[in-house]
């Protein structure tokens, strides 16, 4: 079994909360990401509201509140 080198990454605070957090991602997304690439590209198997957070600081249930949850009917 091969294990990826993860990175803990602090992100913005919620503008919904106000709180702080953290997304837990493999280091060479996060290189990636930091070197330009969009976060789609960068980690595809992190979860969109992962990568939300990474970029804007929101957490998914705060997002959730903000939007309400994506209805798969649409």
């Amino acid at each position: 079994m091969i294990l990826i080198p993860q990175v803990t990454v602090e992100t913005k605070t919620c503008v919904v909360c106000l709180e702080g957090g953290d997304v837990t991602m493999p280091r060479i997304a996060f290189f990636r990401f930091t070197q330009g690439m969009s976060i789609q590209e960068a980690w595809p198997e992190g979860t969109p509201g992962e990568r939300e957070q990474l970029i804007n600081g929101t957490h998914p249930e705060c997002f959730d509140q903000l939007f309400g949850e994506e209805d798969d009917d649409e």
